[in-house]
């Protein structure tokens, strides 16, 4: 037997060992996630990636890494629930929590740009609908359904470098100040630190399943909804972090752009790679429960950017109060 199969089954027959590890595999997420969002957005400069794609795809690719190792995994190991759960909660932590820290911690009303909000917002709450009504009849988003959502990232894509084309999008600030390396490390050193954190990455999200699967199993309660908690909250770390740190360092319109591409990424993306890895099937309560919240949730957080154009620390209360309730909500009914 293998040290990773060892490793396994002390996982499966000690909870409290799997909570310890499932705590220690976030911490390891964390920071693997800083350093690779930091390297790849080095080596984008270093490879002259406009700052567009930087601002909005890059970062926001990078931090849902966590989610898409995560949910990816979860599909190859037949766990679905998992999988699905991941991708949905992690778009309610990162518009309930992460922007309503970000809100409530900046140091001025953050200004968002009207063109985006309408642009990625409305496609957000289009891909969040359509990802809805392909799993509402039979409960699974198949392999095509998930090749339809990641079909539609990629026309998102070509979307945002035509826009920027013609000039719509204006440049993308610096983000140098949310970076953690130096700018003039070699590219050897640049590459070896994305390698390294990406194994980090992929190592911490082995743990997470084995773990979550295990206390999931002994409270009784199904993967999805294990994973649309605290899966979901451990995996949107480094979105919180980039949201608390933007708004700390008054660079809050960076923040605000990634949680929106987040967002996009996690429907799209991590949800429909999972699904063409494997078939996802969610119990019909389940289903009924996560959908419903994350469009509320949505729809909320773009209301609420939509007047005045701006996210305050009042805006950031009413989008934490939000997260609060659905936490509320998900106690109460299961």
């Amino acid at each position: 037997m293998s040290g990773m199969q060892f490793l396994h089954v002390v996982i499966e027959q000690n909870v409290v060992f799997a909570w310890f590890l499932l705590l220690c595999s976030f911490v390891v997420l964390s920071k693997c996630a800083g350093i690779f969002v930091d390297n790849s957005v080095l080596l984008a400069h270093r490879f002259k990636i406009p700052k567009l794609i930087i601002g909005i795809v890059l970062v926001s690719l990078a931090t849902t890494m966590p989610e898409l190792s995560v949910s990816l995994m979860s599909a190859i190991k037949n766990e679905p629930q998992m999988a699905l759960g991941n991708a949905i909660g992690s778009v309610i932590c990162d518009d309930g929590l992460a922007l309503g820290l970000c809100g409530i911690l900046t140091v001025a009303a953050i200004p968002v740009v009207p063109h985006v909000l309408k642009t990625s917002g409305m496609f957000l709450l289009f891909i969040e609908s359509l990802c809805f009504i392909f799993i509402y009849p039979d409960r699974t988003l198949g392999r095509w359904e998930g090749g339809v959502l990641m079909a539609f990232f990629a026309g998102y894509i070509w979307f945002l470098f035509h826009q920027h084309r013609k000039g719509i999008y204006r440049e993308e600030p610096e983000l140098a100040g949310l970076l953690q390396v130096e700018k003039n490390a070699s590219l050897s050193k640049l590459i070896l630190m994305f390698l390294i954190a990406f194994g980090g990455i992929l190592l911490a999200s082995e743990f997470i399943i084995s773990s979550a699967t295990t206390i999931a199993r002994s409270l009784g309660i199904p993967n999805a909804v294990m994973a649309l908690t605290l899966v979901a909250l451990g995996t949107s770390i480094p979105e919180v972090a980039t949201c608390i740190s933007a708004a700390r360092k008054g660079e809050g319109a960076i923040a605000v752009g990634n949680i929106i591409g987040a967002d996009i990424m996690n429907i799209c993306w991590v949800a429909g790679a999972s699904a063409i890895v494997n078939d996802l099937t969610i119990s019909r309560k389940e289903m009924l429960f996560m959908f419903p919240s994350m469009i509320v949730i949505v729809a909320v957080m773009l209301i609420l950017l939509r007047a005045g154009y701006s996210l305050t620390r009042r805006k950031g209360w009413v989008l934490l109060a939000c997260y609060a309730a659905y936490l509320a909500c998900f106690f109460v009914i299961f």
